[in-house]
């Protein structure tokens, strides 16, 4: 039985994920310690610090004896960076779920002599708050890890990480968010549909690009017209990598990831908010090398 705290999930795309983020922290502070004062994490949906993988029981066969199901409790996002080493100098994790929020202040507390802070709450909220009270950033870098439940971070929020040009963004886009909730007929978009959309893209021009007028003729002949999606999950993945390339001065193209039938979930998005050819080229660098391992991994037989 798994924990009312525990954060359950899990799969092939959630190791490549957090392999690609740690791997990246890992590079992020080796490269700068030398050159700022101040290196932060920033976790917007941290969770647990830990994830609860359920292994399934394995039928005795003619090469081995079977096995019991089990869980594994293993590292999630927050306790990775909380390992990382050079150090961060501060940790800063959100999360909206009071369970949630009492199990990371307890891994804060397993840990008294690192600067940690838990923001409970939403996300878009808790960095905005926090961007607008740094009053500088030019002695601090950081990383901002975007893993939000469904399509929560709005694109104002965007917007505000790149004002401080100073934050490195990974970015878990829900591209079966966004197919989901641009339903392939137009009538079925509803307030909360558009509006969920709008917030995410930060745009209303994803309906007019992404829908066309289509003429279908029934079995009596008769001629029904009506507005309906042509764009596909391919399409919806370059359209919000534009979007991003139009705000931010470098995004790396994403690291795309399937569910285990194969159907696209989600594309890991690396953006970068400093505009300084310098480092735009060290995280270029740095982010490009560990986004190619990730999809040589995916391929490999």
């Amino acid at each position: 039985m798994t924990a009312a705290s525990d954060h359950e999930f899990g799969g092939v795309s959630t190791d490549l994920k957090l392999s690609v983020v740690g791997n990246y922290l890992r590079q992020f502070t080796i490269a700068l310690r030398p050159q700022f004062e101040h290196l932060w994490y920033v976790d917007a949906f941290a969770g647990t610090g830990e994830r609860t993988v359920i292994i399934p029981s394995q039928a005795a066969d003619m090469f081995g004896p079977g096995a019991d199901a089990r869980i594994e409790r293993q590292r999630g996002s927050a306790r990775i960076a909380i390992e990382v080493e050079p150090k961060f100098d501060r940790l800063v994790f959100m999360e909206k779920r009071p369970k949630h929020v009492a199990a990371l202040n307890s891994l804060k507390s397993s840990h008294p002599n690192r600067n940690i802070e838990v923001i409970p709450g939403d996300a878009n909220t808790a960095i905005l708050s926090m961007l607008r009270n740094q009053n500088t950033w030019a002695r601090i870098r950081a990383v901002m890890f975007l893993d939000p439940y469904g399509m929560t971070v709005e694109w104002q929020t965007l917007e505000a990480i790149r004002e401080t040009q100073a934050i490195d963004v990974w970015y878990l886009v829900s591209l079966s968010g966004l197919f989901r909730q641009a339903t392939r007929d137009a009538e079925d978009l509803d307030f909360s549909k558009r509006a969920a959309l709008t917030r995410m893209i930060g745009t209303p021009d994803w309906e007019k690009d992404w829908y066309q007028m289509s003429r279908r003729t029934d079995m009596f002949g008769d001629v029904d017209e009506r507005l309906a999606r042509t764009a596909e999950v391919d399409d919806m993945e370059r359209y919000f990598a534009d979007r991003l390339a139009d705000l931010f001065p470098a995004v790396l193209p994403p690291l795309r990831l399937n569910d285990d039938r194969g159907i696209p979930q989600f594309a890991l998005f690396f953006a970068i908010s400093n505009p300084k050819p310098a480092a735009i080229g060290l995280a270029k660098r740095i982010a490009g090398h560990i986004l190619k391992a990730g999809i040589s991994s995916k391929v490999r037989p």
